[in-house]
């Protein structure tokens, strides 16, 4: 697709910004910048909550590093592993919620495959690697194409995606790593059951209040679903892939975009508000 039907933010609908409630984000390369969470984006993301926004990152990073996210950031939940996990952290009562997609033991037979497979891959995709945070994923193989490594070519980065479905798995391309599981899940049916079950959201009957933001492949399923999606600028390097595109994108790129957006929403809702002065006299 041509990122040049992408339209930009500012002709975004007040009244459909006004109406968000939920802030679905992107990590990498959407709340990060140049691999940094930086502190204009961290601040976007505490003026959201404290502006009563349920603000819930959903990546491809590991668990080890969700469960910090969930803890410590001011955030309603994380999904993590594309979709393998989602956690919540109720402050007051101390007390963390942990969903997974698979049993334990499905898990457990999953690495044992994905490990073989990871051995394959590096052997026949030259210049590729494991993910550095592979060791605190779960429920995943993460295959790295360009954060810590050599950036690879298309051709290179396309020939790991078949080796993941050659052996029967889900292959997800995001804007650092491939990503490739055992199974029919993905952010988007994590991200729905963590609202539900945790938030008490029905993501089906209130997808006017929510937004998504994001900037790879595979933050797809979410701007195919959701009518209000939103694509940092950095998002023009994948459209040409993409098979559904986000509804808006941002003039920044990164984390400056999610801030962008940040800014966005909270002045519609401050609007919205805001009093009207009939009856004023």
């Amino acid at each position: 697709m041509n990122s040049s039907c992408l339209l930009p933010l500012e002709q975004a609908s007040q009244d459909a910004l006004a109406a968000v409630r939920i802030v679905l984000a992107d990590i990498d390369d959407t709340l990060t910048t140049d691999g940094h969470l930086t502190a204009r984006a961290y601040d976007a993301l505490e003026r959201l909550a404290v502006e009563g926004f349920a603000v819930v990152p959903v990546t491809g990073r590991p668990a080890g590093w969700c469960d910090l996210i969930a803890r410590f950031w001011p955030v309603a939940g994380v999904v993590g592993e594309n979709g393998a996990l989602a956690f919540s952290y109720d402050r007051v009562a101390r007390r963390m919620t942990r969903l997974f997609a698979k049993s334990d033991a499905e898990r457990t037979a999953d690495r044992a495959r994905l490990a073989k497979l990871g051995e394959d891959i590096l052997a026949t995709v030259p210049g590729s690697a494991l993910a550095a945070d592979q060791p605190y994923r779960i429920a995943d193989l993460a295959i790295d194409y360009c954060e810590d490594v050599p950036a690879l070519s298309a051709d290179a980065v396309a020939r790991i995606v078949a080796r993941f479905e050659r052996a029967g798995a889900t292959a997800k391309v995001s804007s650092i790593h491939v990503n490739g599981w055992f199974g029919n899940y993905d952010k988007l049916t994590m991200a729905t059951r963590l609202l539900h079950e945790v938030l008490q959201i029905n993501l089906a009957a209130e997808g006017e209040h929510a937004l998504y933001v994001g900037d790879s492949p595979n933050d797809m399923p979410f701007f195919a679903a959701l009518p209000l999606t939103v694509g940092v600028a950095n998002i023009a390097t994948f459209a040409a892939t993409m098979t559904a595109l986000p509804s808006f994108i941002t003039k920044a790129s990164g984390g400056e975009g999610f801030a962008e957006l940040a800014d966005r929403l909270v002045d519609a809702r401050t609007s919205a508000l805001a009093p009207t002065g009939e009856g004023m006299g």
